[in-house]
């Protein structure tokens, strides 16, 4: 089981070849911990710093489960989800600055733009940390980037958008910087800026679990193309918010390895609805009704499978198409106060960053 190499993992013991015997495709391969504060490997001395700018797609999430465990000593929450990568999401253009010719002005930050409002653009936005973080771990401290983040997934969302750019930017620095990391060392540092950056590491689909850091990459991902529609309502609900609504008994009592096993044997469409779970559903809807009511209404849409708020919210996914994309899009793109995003699963080779399905 699962568990099983989690605990290896934990005591730093490395496993490899694990392939249950009910999953005959879809694979969980060797978790990964994205928690460590100094890099398991020596970081590559022979990389080149290259000038040529980069642009890069910062794609989102949806959780297909979410099961909360427990709640930690550490104030935290223990989780189980099946995350995947969608085709909706950001742009980040990305390049080195150029060194000055005199050292008395010499260049000593990055600069970050980025076209949303509210947006921080100092050293508190994650696209800026994970930038240092990889400046100190590589060495590379002379160096400095800018960036520009276009943004089109809003915040409190539930889609891990911030994350994405996280790892987007430690991903295309690395780049820049000819590679001087691995992947598994960038895995390794992504636990240091937050909980769900190390997922967008992965090709695509990944269990995760501890508070999210502890990545189980599924390979081969799921299959991309499959279809989904993202609705947005202005409204925004802080994750603390959700936390403190939660009520520890009305949690799902499912097995998450069940789930898993459930959702890699029978598919995003044909699987029951019922392992559609999101233990944050209930805190989300007491928090605020009228998400629930607007779950309800898209449960109605001839043409979705399943319909499910996404982490925290307060987004909700719907997986499949409306048999009348027009009236559908009349209903809710329309409607004051929200927002709808059609999309489709997304997967990327080994090497190779996401690329958006527009692109």
């Amino acid at each position: 089981m699962i568990t099983t190499f989690l605990f290896a993992i934990l005591c730093a013991l490395p496993i490899h070849g694990f392939v249950p015997s009910s999953l005959s495709q879809h694979r969980p391969t060797t978790p990964i911990v994205g928690l460590s504060t100094t890099p398991s490997t020596t970081v590559s001395e022979t990389s080149s710093i290259s000038s040529a700018p980069l642009t890069l797609f910062s794609p989102c999430k949806i959780n297909l489960f979410l099961r909360i465990l427990r709640k930690r000593p550490d104030g935290y929450h223990d989780l189980a989800s099946l995350f995947q990568a969608v085709g909706f999401g950001d742009t980040l253009h990305l390049s080195t600055l150029p060194a000055k010719d005199d050292a008395d002005a010499s260049t000593t930050s990055d600069e970050f733009t980025c076209n949303m409002d509210g947006v921080p653009t100092d050293s508190t936005n994650l696209v800026i940390r994970a930038l240092e973080l990889i400046r100190q771990k590589t060495g590379n401290t002379n160096v400095y980037f800018k960036a520009d983040l276009v943004k089109r997934v809003p915040a409190q969302a539930g889609l891990g958008g911030g994350s994405a750019n996280a790892a987007t930017a430690m991903w295309g620095a690395n780049e820049l910087l000819g590679r001087p990391a691995t992947l598994d060392q960038l895995i390794e540092w992504s636990g240091e800026l937050g909980s769900d950056i190390t997922f967008f590491l992965s090709r695509g689909t990944a269990y995760c679990t501890g508070r999210g850091e502890i990545m189980t990459p599924i390979d081969p991902p799921l299959p991309s193309g499959s279809k989904l529609s993202i609705v947005k309502p202005d409204l925004g609900l802080s994750t603390p918010m959700v936390f403190k609504a939660l009520d520890y008994n009305q949690l799902s009592t499912e097995d998450p390895e069940v789930l898993l096993d459930t959702f890699l044997k029978d598919g995003v469409v044909r699987i029951d609805d019922k392992y559609y779970i999101n233990d944050l559903e209930q805190p989300a809807f007491d928090c605020l009704p009228e998400l629930k009511a607007l779950k309800d209404e898209l449960l109605k849409v001839d043409g979705f499978d399943h319909v499910m708020m996404s982490g925290s919210g307060t987004s909700i996914y719907c997986i499949g198409e409306p048999k009348d994309m027009d009236s559908f899009m009349k209903e809710f793109d329309t409607r004051e106060g929200v927002s709808v995003f059609n999309t489709e699963f997304i997967n990327r080779e080994e090497g190779i960053w996401f690329e958006s399905p527009d692109s």
